[in-house]
């Protein structure tokens, strides 16, 4: 079975996880290996399809939760990460109410909401359809991303949607949004930053960000952000090759 994100962001904790980018089995297997608490597949910035996540859900999702960031907030996209069993999503740059309640209401079966239902590997290839569909709307966690200086303006209104399970902050994006792309230490980029974790914390909607290094992640948690992305496959590999050839150089 795999392990519920969702119920894992109830029982409170922080929860550190990283980007996966690297379409390998064994890549997945490592962070697993490691401790990470949860894993953040990217299908928005990388080179992978739907197959290449499932080889991934495949080898470790029923050790570590594993979330499936789509695309784009599309019913097609997030039907096929929910069905190659994936525990939650999360959905790029949702800027209004509306768009949060079509993401919400894609991850949901009806009444709740307007997912199909098929006989896939998330039912356990009908071996468990009827565990699956009566627990999925509440197993599947909904992570909205906050990345655009528009989604900011309406926070409120977004964090008032039912369903929404967790923002994911974005503040590469965030800092692209308003002229300033990558300078995510900026006062105005900052800002705005706050305004969303003040109104996470309101609403009692669990905050994760990405975290470019350690002492970035430090810092975030003591702001109260409970799930992280800490760097990515590709970043944490290169930085260690890179250390390692200058240590020897040196």
């Amino acid at each position: 079975m795999s392990v519920s994100f969702r119920q894992r962001l109830l029982d409170g904790g922080v929860l550190m996880g990283t980007l996966v980018q690297i379409a390998l089995p064994e890549v997945a297997e490592l962070f697993a290996e490691a401790g990470y608490d949860w894993l953040f597949i990217d299908l928005e910035h990388s080179p992978m399809d739907t197959r290449a996540a499932l080889a991934l859900l495949t080898a470790v999702d029923h050790r570590i939760p594993c979330v499936v960031r789509v695309a784009w907030n599309d019913e097609a996209l997030i039907k096929k990460a929910l069905d190659i069993g994936a525990t939650g999503v999360i959905v790029p740059l949702v800027n209004t109410a509306a768009e949060a309640r079509l993401a919400v209401g894609r991850c949901r079966y009806p009444p709740a909401g307007t997912r199909s239902v098929a006989i896939t590997r998330a039912h356990r290839f009908g071996l468990d359809e009827g565990r699956y569909l009566a627990q999925a709307n509440e197993d599947v966690a909904v992570i909205l991303q906050v990345e655009h200086a528009d989604a900011v303006h309406n926070i409120e209104e977004i964090l008032a949607v039912p369903g929404v399970d967790g923002v994911f902050v974005g503040p590469f994006d965030l800092s692209g949004s308003i002229g300033r792309p990558g300078r995510i230490d900026d006062p105005e980029v900052q800002a705005l930053v706050r305004r969303v974790t003040d109104a996470c914390a309101r609403h009692g909607v669990p905050m994760g960000i990405y975290a470019h290094t350690p002492e970035h992640a430090r810092h975030f948690i003591a702001q109260g952000y409970r799930f992280l992305g800490l760097g990515t496959d590709y970043l944490l590999l290169a930085r260690m090759a890179q250390l390692s050839v200058m240590t020897v150089r040196a």
